[in-house]
């Protein structure tokens, strides 16, 4: 049983890419436990999915294995009450409820909003990087977190905060990931220290996606609602949909971390691939038309989540594995993107590789609403990257999450070329 497949530390140095090759082959669905670890108590275990087919399969049917019955996390809710509060999240529900919550906001996401926003993301791009050492996590979290606070009307002053929640909700594994600063305070709007003020203490082991460990976001949310907003905001498109208010205070969740924790992942991610292969790196700076191209071979090498879970509905038959009614079924984004059947020579950082069948976006229903916006924010990004010299200026240090696919520290020395 591979139970490291599950155990967060085993993150904390690589992606386990030998052994998802080794269970594609010989175990393609299979069983992994969940022993307890630190304060987190142990669950019953779950079916793990590797295959880009068999992937895809449960990611479209949800008829058969469900977003809605035990959300999307390997984890399950505290209690039942949690769970109740956290099915009606778009990520977690299944058509036709999931579907007239997309389309409320659909509109925030078009390729004609991305691309009125286009040149503002650039703008803000080309004015993240200067001469010298930097953290590049840190310097390129600001993009997504500004974008997000522009796109949901979140005033510039409180954009720390989705950093903050963010933090929280992702790095939850990690004993020392970061939560907002004492001078970071200071600096919000009266609405956002307000909500500051109302962080909950936690004890040890609480789950930091229940409706308790995100109190204080939820107040702001409702705070940021009474504001007078225009436009085409996400904000807007919840005030005006008739959401209740669960489902209000879960979409504002879902944006202010989901759509801010993936490109702070795979941003970094793909500078360090391609400093980890420097002949593409190069390559690509010889023929800047392969950017479009690079940005999806960065996202299928380096996927930012890296699973979702689902539940199955009823008695079924995976690739030949008998799962039953309510077991636990855990597809494997990260494994399916490097399936031989699907991308040949799979391990090898090809920028020049066709735009294909990657599923860092995920398939089906739930394929990410901002994707659109995200790949505008990765390309922003590395037409600026382009103009620079980058090298590493110390170790990586990755995140320990069996989550994300993420990256804590990643020095670097920038020089303009």
């Amino acid at each position: 049983m591979a139970v490291e497949i599950f155990t967060p530390s085993t993150y904390e140095t690589a992606v386990p890419y030998e052994l998802f090759a080794e269970l594609r082959r010989e175990s393609p669905v299979c069983w992994i436990p969940e022993p307890a670890a630190g304060p987190w108590r142990a669950g019953p275990g779950y079916w793990a999915v590797f295959r880009h087919a068999d992937v895809k399969h449960v990611l479209r049917t949800p008829e058969d294995f469900s977003s809605h019955l035990g959300a999307t996390q390997i984890r399950d809710p505290d209690t039942p009450a949690d769970l109740a509060f956290v099915q009606v999240q778009m990520l977690n529900m299944d058509p036709p409820g999931h579907s007239r919550l997309r389309r409320i906001v659909a509109a925030a996401f078009t390729p004609r909003v991305v691309r009125a926003l286009e040149r503002t993301i650039a703008a803000r791009a080309a004015a993240l990087f200067a001469e010298g050492e930097c953290d590049f996590v840190e310097v390129a979290a600001d993009l997504p977190v500004w974008t997000l606070a522009h796109v949901m009307g979140v005033p510039a002053r409180d954009k720390g905060l989705l950093y903050d929640w963010a933090s929280r909700v992702i790095g939850y594994q990690d004993a020392d990931y970061a939560e907002l600063s004492t001078a970071d305070v200071a600096s919000l709007t009266p609405m956002g220290r307000l909500a500051v003020a109302a962080r909950p203490e936690l004890a040890p082991g609480v789950n930091p996606r229940s409706r308790a460990a995100l109190a204080d976001m939820f107040a702001y949310a409702h705070a940021l609602a009474e504001r007078p907003l225009d436009g085409e905001s996400v904000m807007s498109a919840m005030r005006k949909g008739g959401l209740t208010g669960a489902e209000f205070e879960n979409m504002f969740f879902l944006f202010a971390v989901a759509g801010n924790e993936t490109l702070r992942n795979g941003i970094p991610g793909g500078l360090l691939t391609l400093l980890q292969h420097p002949a593409e790196l190069a390559r690509l700076r010889a023929d800047p038309s392969l950017l479009d191209r690079a940005i999806e071979e960065m996202l299928r090498f380096w996927p930012p989540v890296m699973h979702f879970r689902r539940t199955a509905t009823r008695d079924l038959t995976l690739a030949g594995q008998p799962i039953r009614a309510g077991d636990k079924v855990v597809v494997y984004h990260a494994s399916a993107n490097r399936d031989p059947a699907v991308f040949p020579d799979p391990d090898r950082f090809d920028i020049a590789r066709p735009a294909g069948e990657h599923v860092s976006f995920g398939f089906g229903p739930h394929f990410c609403l901002g994707a659109h916006l995200a790949r505008a924010q990765f390309r922003s990004v590395f037409t600026e990257l382009l103009a620079w010299d980058v090298e590493l200026a110390g170790p990586p240090r990755r995140l320990t999450s069996n989550f994300q696919n993420g990256l804590k520290h990643l020095p670097v020395r920038l020089r303009r070329r």
